[in-house]
């Protein structure tokens, strides 16, 4: 079995890799503030960040302020977001946490995790997004569907709930990496370690990767 040092020395490796192939990783959801980057966070919840992105154009360009977006009717925000799925919930969530900002918070997005737990529909994943990409606050690792499948084959952890694949993650990974860690493994999910079918053998963290080695074993 694996010590812990032996896992944080792979992973510092993996993570070298990953920092040269994607030096331009960032979020790839586009937003112009810190509100809207909170609603399209919010938004990309079991929908894909390029289908959240063909539809927030139309909704950004009417909305940007906290104010706006609550000032919004629950069925004018529906019609906007529509096709990104859930969109009743999402609808009433983003109406519901844009007039606590701007009712509570002046309008700007809050600056700690608990602060941002209290939103409806907020929850760590969304909060540490926000919170490192509209701050610079980094309180935890963002654990999408990327990262949950990315740090399972890679052997990082064998858990599988976001919140222990979080605090394994924290084990190993850099304070400072925390969240841009998201943007790599993302990066590196859709090009290499894909769902269905990765390119293991095409893949430059293979060295690292147990999965990846015996996918290319069994040939």
């Amino acid at each position: 079995m694996e010590s812990g040092k032996a896992k944080k020395e792979r992973f510092m490796g993996i993570l070298s890799i990953l920092k040269r192939t994607y030096p331009h990783a960032k979020c790839s959801l586009d937003f112009g503030n810190n509100v809207q980057l909170l609603v399209a966070v919010m938004l990309s919840a079991q929908c894909t960040d390029a289908r959240v992105n063909k539809e927030t154009p139309a909704l950004f360009s009417k909305c940007k302020s906290a104010q706006d977006f609550a000032n919004l009717s629950q069925k004018e925000l529906e019609n906007y977001i529509h096709s990104c799925g859930f969109y009743r919930n999402k609808a009433k969530n983003i109406r519901a946490a844009c007039k606590i900002i701007h009712e509570q918070h002046g309008g700007k997005i809050p600056r700690s995790m608990g602060e941002m737990l209290k939103l409806p529909g907020v929850a760590r994943k969304t909060a540490s997004i926000v919170l490192g990409n509209a701050h610079g606050v980094i309180e935890g690792i963002p654990v999408d569907t990327h990262a949950m499948r990315l740090s399972q084959r890679m052997g990082l952890t064998k858990e599988k709930e976001q919140n222990k694949i979080e605090k394994d993650l924290q084990k190993i990974v850099p304070h400072s990496d925390w969240v841009h860690l998201s943007n790599l493994f993302v990066a590196h999910g859709r090009k290499f370690c894909i769902a269905r079918n990765p390119k293991c053998e095409e893949c430059p963290i293979l060295p690292y990767c147990p999965y990846g080695k015996k996918v290319v074993d069994r040939g």
